[in-house]
């Protein structure tokens, strides 16, 4: 098996209303990078949700007394911990420096994933970025876009960078996906002794999303879209929302 992971250049800067599909075709194409059967694009969670429009003005912000409160012991702006609050739906656990939470969608992760890093200042007096309103549904809504245009079997995935409990750096994790499984339930299936695996599950999108992501790079790279040739899968699609643990088994909630 060859699996190769190659970066899509030339994706211009992304404003809000910008058709990310068009965008995507039109880098391929100039580029001469004709995805194939099987074949899984990779985006960037910033520039889908610049597209989206996900833009909050920190400037027109008040915040509670709560989100003030919170501010306060954690260090942060108390306007960006209100926006924080507004997309989660618990604090899980705050101290100087850090705020932990249950995004609205399911997801634990710092400052329910908004971000000031590689924002546009001309968008607003002081602009922050939001996650996808529905990643998933933004993941199949490129996938549809991408097929109907090159009329082969594809998949999305729609990536972030989030830090670890236990353990230290950030690491690529799928928000949405399309197309592909998210979760590969291998229980049942025998290992080299042919003893049945009892409990593995397979983060599939996480794997593929964390190996594009040393491709994508965190910084000024510029590689918001990477492609991923090569790698089979014989399961149904299943969105990221699967691979979210249930309240009832999660030991540490």
């Amino acid at each position: 098996m060859a699996i190769t992971l190659t970066p899509i250049p030339d994706i211009p800067l992304v404003r809000p209303g910008d058709d990310l599909a068009t965008l995507m075709i039109n880098a391929c194409e100039r580029n001469a990078l004709v995805p194939a059967d099987g074949d899984i694009l990779v985006v960037a969670q910033k520039i889908v949700s610049k597209a989206e429009g996900r833009y909050v003005d920190l400037a027109k912000v008040r915040p509670s007394p709560r989100a003030a409160a919170i501010a306060a012991e954690v260090n942060k702006d108390p306007r960006l911990v209100e926006v924080i609050l507004a997309e989660s739906r618990r604090v899980v656990r705050q101290r100087a420096g850090v705020l932990i939470v249950e995004h609205r969608l399911g997801f634990i992760m710092a400052n329910a994933g908004i971000d000031r890093s590689n924002i546009d200042p001309d968008i607003a007096a002081d602009p922050v970025l939001l996650l996808p309103s529905d990643p998933d549904a933004s993941a199949a809504a490129l996938l549809k876009r991408l097929t109907a245009h090159f009329r082969q079997r594809l998949g999305v995935i729609i990536t972030d960078s989030w830090g670890r409990a236990w353990r230290q750096g950030t690491v690529g994790v799928a928000l949405g996906v399309a197309g592909l499984p998210a979760l590969v339930d291998m229980r049942g299936r025998p290992d080299l002794f042919g003893h049945a695996l009892r409990v593995t599950q397979t983060g599939f999108a996480d794997e593929i999303a964390s190996a594009a992501s040393l491709v994508m790079g965190q910084a000024d790279e510029g590689r918001p879209m990477v492609l991923v040739h090569g790698l089979p899968w014989s399961e149904p699609p299943s969105p990221a929302a699967t691979l979210l643990r249930p309240a009832e088994e999660d030991l540490f909630r």
